[in-house]
């Protein structure tokens, strides 16, 4: 995957997943997303970064924030942005991904975002183009979602500065989760000490035995003096042939309420990719605290991408 995510002098050249990202090419997307952040403050929100470059989005999932903060990340960086509406495309009448992939690069796209259902379907088109055509893995199947494991970094970096000193409790489903999978490579290439798993057994990963990962089944315990608690939702639409857990038991188990940030360490985060689903794994009045970034993250998520895009391109400065 190394090979196939980054170009002989180590920059990026498609984005697949976190996992192979070297510490040093982390931080360096992060410096480049730092520059970034007071654009869209700015009375004329962007910069040349992208102009003359065509970055087209293929959701085949449904999406708020990552298909909007792509966008808004592009046109920041003065590219052309194209949103193919996939139900109404050819793919509707049999057409495959490739065939609609090379279309759209003779019409001149340069960055194809995508979003799948099938794990490995972003790595099949990465492989698939030609040198000058790059792909960001905006989430497939339960596989990963690079993009957010960065944003959500980076947001654990604003707001805790370090990374080396740092107990980070991943709670819910995470055996079903990309973002889980994504956010766990990212951190431990970062350097964090404590990486946590909180949640029923039937949601635990089992195949991240090579990382040092502890697991919990309870929420005191796991939460016990940590300085970051990411929330995670059911991800009921992955559970094909699996027990659902009904949301109010589970809740009972394994929602994030006020008395549990007791155990936490007073200047504790609480972070959520979303969407959310208030009152199941998280009470409204714990994600709208003063100890909430799950809108920073929204917003830093912008920055981050376009870091990445501008990386693909070649510029890093």
């Amino acid at each position: 995957m190394s090979k196939l995510q980054l170009s002989n002098d180590g920059n990026i050249k498609h984005l697949l997943t976190t996992e192979g990202l070297g510490r040093d090419l982390i931080h360096k997307i992060f410096d480049l997303a730092e520059s970034f952040l007071n654009v869209g403050n700015r009375e004329i929100k962007n910069v040349p970064f992208l102009r003359g470059k065509t970055v087209c989005n293929l959701f085949f999932e449904n999406s708020t924030r990552t298909r909007t903060t792509f966008e808004i990340a592009a046109k920041r960086l003065s590219a052309d942005v194209i949103n193919l509406d996939i139900d109404s495309s050819s793919q509707s009448k049999g057409e495959s991904i490739f065939d609609t992939v090379d279309n759209l690069i003779s019409m001149g796209s340069d960055i194809f975002v995508i979003r799948h259902p099938e794990p490995g379907m972003p790595e099949l088109i990465a492989k698939h183009v030609g040198d000058n055509v790059h792909i960001i893995n905006a989430g497939d199947g339960n596989h990963a979602h690079p993009t957010q494991g960065l944003l959500d970094a980076f947001t654990i970096k604003k707001f805790k500065d370090r990374f080396d000193n740092l107990s980070v409790a991943i709670v819910g489903d995470i055996k079903h989760s990309r973002v889980a999978r994504s956010e766990i490579h990212a951190l431990s290439t970062l350097g964090v000490p404590d990486i946590r798993l909180v949640g029923p057994s039937e949601f635990m990963p089992t195949d991240m035995g090579q990382l040092d990962l502890a697991i919990f089944e309870n929420m005191e315990n796991g939460l016990k003096n940590v300085d970051v608690i990411m929330m995670l939702r059911i991800q009921k639409e992955r559970m094909i042939g699996s027990i659902i857990p009904e949301d109010e038991k589970y809740s009972e188990r394994f929602g994030l309420r006020k008395k549990h940030l007791l155990v936490a360490k007073k200047d504790t985060i609480i972070m959520h990719p979303g969407p959310m689903n208030r009152g199941v794994e998280i009470d409204s009045d714990v994600a709208d605290s003063k100890q909430s970034v799950i809108l920073a993250q929204v917003t830093f998520g912008i920055a981050i991408r376009m870091a990445v895009m501008s990386m693909l391109i070649g510029k890093n400065i």
